[in-house]
């Protein structure tokens, strides 16, 4: 009967969704519902962020601001920090943060006080969707119990209960939450039925539903060990090519030429982002618990990690063959942001780039059209220069390219600079390459 009601409710465009946490996954997921003609509720403790939505006011990149603004002012899209409205919903995906600790094991407590706000008003006839990216086993060992146990309610019988793993990757312009395909696992039959008919409703991608939440749960941490492994692999060869006087770059070129059999990985300062810095280190801890060690994957774990030392170390060489000492040298970063064109900085390598030429005493500026200011979690901050001139460029002693942003006058750059290091090959294209040096 329930599942009937929620199928008819779906197909009717009657299903009242809600987001719980409204940050780079959860505002486009919540826009996009809207846009596909359902109600929708965003939930979160910044009031900030709830008052920027109910203003229409965009604050996602990848959200374009007339939609949002349109949604609400027809009122399919609102936001509030009051939880109680769980209790009108029909549908919710919970898309809160899951960060490392201190001790790089997983940080679930977003997630569990999300969960637990969400279980006080949990009613019967609900879905409950984790796309927060975590360890396998989370929503059937850590979520089902709460929400049970909260609610007074039974999973499978009187609520669904799934796990579809966010795919979002900032900046892209291809695929955005609208059209990529999204993998559906939940604790029953009929729940599975449900949450993907209720996803098939609102994106354009493929919905593929696998056997379990586990299922989903592990095949998003593949996605992004994947990356992981493949990105500390060519970051070692990288060395290596430097040490014997090797382009890793025209190696790569010419790898990819191979029309089957390799997909071209690139070296750089490290990992950024939330996903793949982060997700090895949830299936690593939880491998513990079952006595395995993922030796491959904490490798290159090792080896990415310790990218940014290695570019502060080449830096410092560079320095050195010109006579000059780390210490007190005047470092000029093009670029903090974790990948280019956009402002998201969340363990941006640069960021630990920039930590690591201080600890030695550098003088380090940086310029990012993107990112005027940052703080990050460990509250290191700084701010960008405002304009990128010729005077700045020729008064560091090291230019460092540390993103390769698009709108950044690299020829300038090459004729004014002293000394670049490029480690993201983003001045490939200019000529003169007397004062540059790559990864």
């Amino acid at each position: 009967m329930i599942k009937e009601n929620l199928l008819r409710k779906i197909e009717n465009r009657t299903i009242i969704a809600g987001v719980v946490g409204l940050g780079y996954v959860g505002l486009p997921l919540a826009v996009e519902k809207a846009k596909a003609g359902f109600k929708t509720i965003g939930f979160d403790i910044q009031s900030l962020k709830v008052n920027m939505v109910n203003e229409g006011h965009n604050y996602i990149g990848d959200v374009v601001d007339a939609d949002l603004e349109r949604l609400v002012k027809v009122g399919r899209l609102s936001a509030t920090t009051n939880f109680s409205f769980i209790k009108d919903v029909d549908f919710i995906a919970i898309c809160v943060p899951t960060p490392l600790d201190a001790h790089q094991e997983p940080d679930i407590s977003y997630v569990r006080d999300s969960v637990t706000s969400v279980a006080k008003y949990l009613k019967t006839g609900s879905m409950v969707v984790l796309e927060s990216t975590t360890y396998p086993g989370t929503t059937e060992e850590l979520i089902k119990p709460i929400l049970e146990e909260g609610s007074g309610l039974i999973c499978g019988q009187d609520f669904y209960l799934g796990f579809s793993p966010e795919r979002v990757d900032p900046g892209n312009l291809l695929y955005k939450t609208k059209n990529t395909p999204k993998v559906v696992g939940a604790c029953s039959s009929d729940g599975a039925e449900v949450i993907s008919a209720m996803y098939r409703a609102v994106l354009d991608g493929e919905v593929f539903t696998v056997s379990s939440p586990a299922v989903a749960e592990m095949e998003k941490i593949l996605e992004n060990t994947y990356r992981n492994v493949n990105i500390g692999l060519i970051n070692e060869i990288g060395r290596l090519c430097n040490e014997m006087g090797i382009s890793v770059w025209e190696v790569i070129d010419a790898a990819k030429t191979k029309p089957y059999g390799f997909q071209p990985f690139y070296p750089g300062p490290g990992l950024g982002g939330h996903c793949i810095p982060l997700d090895p280190y949830y299936l690593t801890w939880k491998a513990r618990e079952y006595g395995f060690h993922t030796t491959l994957i904490e490798n290159s774990m090792v080896i990415n990690d310790s990218q940014p030392q290695y570019c502060v170390n080449r830096a410092i060489h560079i320095l050195n063959r010109r006579k000059k000492a780390i210490n007190g040298a005047k470092i000029l970063m093009l670029g903090v942001s974790y990948k280019q064109d956009i402002n998201d900085y969340r363990e941006s390598p640069a960021i630990r780039v920039m930590k690591e030429l201080r600890k030695v005493g550098a003088d380090v500026q940086y310029y990012d059209p993107w990112v005027p200011e940052f703080i990050n979690m460990y509250g290191q901050s700084a701010k960008s220069i405002k304009s990128l001139t010729s005077e700045v460029v020729a008064a560091a002693d090291l230019v460092m390219i540390t993103t390769a942003h698009q709108n950044v006058d690299y020829e300038m750059v090459q004729k004014n600079a002293s000394m670049i290091f490029d480690t993201k090959n983003a001045m490939a294209n200019i000529k003169n390459r007397d004062n540059i040096e790559v990864l």
